[in-house]
């Protein structure tokens, strides 16, 4: 059999033909006609002379056609990125210039077309997904066909659980991790079915879980936040959900005791990143829960604490976490020195500071990356502070991030102006938003009159969060 992700659809669309596992808006498809849209995809795509192994990004506004030219171009052999409908233009063509692809996929073809899986490589990629670069510079985290394999398993069995009279309700981003595998490869995979939003509301959702049947929701932080701040939450109205998960950005113990009290629903808590899929985590079959802890190793996952030498570390000390899964990527594309970095003898360095409890429970005390996680989306540092440093009145900016309540961290910049400027803190944000997806760009901006700085000279970013 080839090895072919999308050949575990094809499997699916014959094993679960009739059932209906897609619905979005108006539009429903059993997994039978979402094949045959999707076979139309591959067949058009052999059609216009693209050649397995070459790139393909999918670019929709609607995230049901985005599905369908993923699966579409994955059955096709090609190397898929689909792209963040969110993007400015300007973000858009830089991504799309790093990935050089032999087509720009924005339409579905008209039709219907039965089309198996092209023989591919378990280790040709399979799926590109761009991520903030700490330079400010996306990079694509290439996923073979292998890692997308191990990866959906993960998310299948230590993550979801995942049964096949589930109903997924999915308001993710398809361009990122957690949105493309945990809440539409996976359930598909298993013949769950996946209700989709274009966008996240919270009336929207709430009406979406009632109306769906939902059994599974897969939200953020700050969706759940803004959920429980909304008023009174109609526990009837939820009480399809077999629990909810939670991940791109650290969950709050206080925020999910209170969404567990106030709707009687579980929050499944876990870590991930797009070159690893979700490799600690809670089950929902978990009894042992802590508060600090965001899970323990999925299966075939392996961890280690490491310090700044690389030496391995007692669990219950704190150092950099290392993980080991089949699930890792294959390299950063066209970034040799990025790659080299983060990999060493099979282990992916993560960056972030942890400790691994005798039970195996991990917990997340700091982070050596400059990141910033806000609202469920991961932000470079560096990547706001190239945009602020092109504004004509900006001498120096550094960003970093402070504790929002309802967002997890904010995007804080402090701005050295040039020694003639009347530019207030409003023009600021309104540069940076002209240019930047609404996510990224600093709502507070702070001016000083010089930013501090080691003997190096490089900015002390510790004495700005003080």
């Amino acid at each position: 059999m080839t090895a072919n992700i999308a050949s575990s659809f094809d499997a699916a669309a014959a094993t679960y033909a009739e059932k209906t596992v897609l619905v979005g808006g108006q539009r429903r498809y059993t997994w039978r006609e979402l094949d045959l849209k999707a076979g139309a995809v591959a067949a058009f795509l052999q059609n216009a002379g693209i050649l397995p192994g070459q790139r393909l990004a999918i670019c929709f506004d609607d995230p049901v056609d985005t599905i369908i030219g993923v699966f579409g171009g994955l059955k096709a052999g090609c190397v898929i990125t689909p792209f963040n409908a969110r993007l400015k233009t300007e973000e858009r063509d830089q991504v799309l210039s790093l990935l050089n692809p032999a087509m720009v996929l924005d339409r579905i073809p008209e039709g219907n077309e039965q089309f198996s899986a092209v023989e591919v490589d378990a280790e040709d990629p399979a799926i590109i997904l761009f991520t903030s670069g700490s330079t400010g510079v996306p990079k694509g985290a290439v996923l073979s066909h292998r890692s997308v394999s191990v990866g959906l398993d993960m998310w299948c069995e230590s993550s979801l659980a995942i049964e096949e009279d589930d109903i997924v309700l999915s308001v993710l981003p398809l361009a990122h991790s957690y949105g493309l595998f945990g809440t539409v490869m996976a359930p598909l995979m298993k013949g769950a079915r996946t209700v989709v939003l274009p966008r996240f509301g919270v009336d929207e959702v709430f009406s979406a879980i009632k109306s769906s049947q939902a059994t599974i929701f897969c939200g953020v932080a700050t969706m759940f936040r803004r959920m429980l701040d909304a008023g009174e939450v109609d526990r009837d109205a939820l009480a399809s959900l077999r629990f909810t998960t939670s991940g791109a950005a650290p969950c709050p113990w206080e925020l999910a005791e209170s969404w567990r009290e106030r709707t009687g629903v579980k929050i499944v808590r876990g870590y991930g990143m797009s070159e690893l899929f979700r490799p600690v985590c809670y089950s929902p079959l978990d009894t042992e829960e802590t508060p600090q802890s965001i899970g323990h190793a999925a299966k075939g996952v392996s961890l280690k604490i490491v310090d700044d030498d690389g030496n391995s570390l007692d669990g219950e000390q704190t150092g950099e976490l290392w993980i080991k899964s089949n699930s890792c990527m294959t390299e950063y594309l066209d970034r040799a020195d990025e790659t080299e970095a983060v990999m060493e003898d099979g282990w992916f360095k993560t960056g972030d500071l942890a400790t691994i409890s005798p039970t195996g429970l991990v917990s997340i005390v700091g982070r050596k990356k400059e990141v910033i996680l806000r609202g469920g989306y991961t932000v470079a540092a560096g990547e706001v502070e190239t945009v602020l440093n092109a504004h004509p009145d900006v001498g120096e900016a550094a960003v970093i991030s402070v504790p929002d309540r309802d967002l997890g961290e904010e995007i804080c910049a402090f701005i050295v102006l040039k020694a003639v400027s009347s530019a207030t803190a409003q023009d600021i944000i309104e540069f940076c938003k002209a240019q930047m997806a609404a996510y990224k760009y600093p709502r507070i901006v702070k001016f000083v009159p010089d930013l501090p700085k080691g003997a190096t000279g490089k900015v002390d970013k510790s004495k700005l969060t003080a």
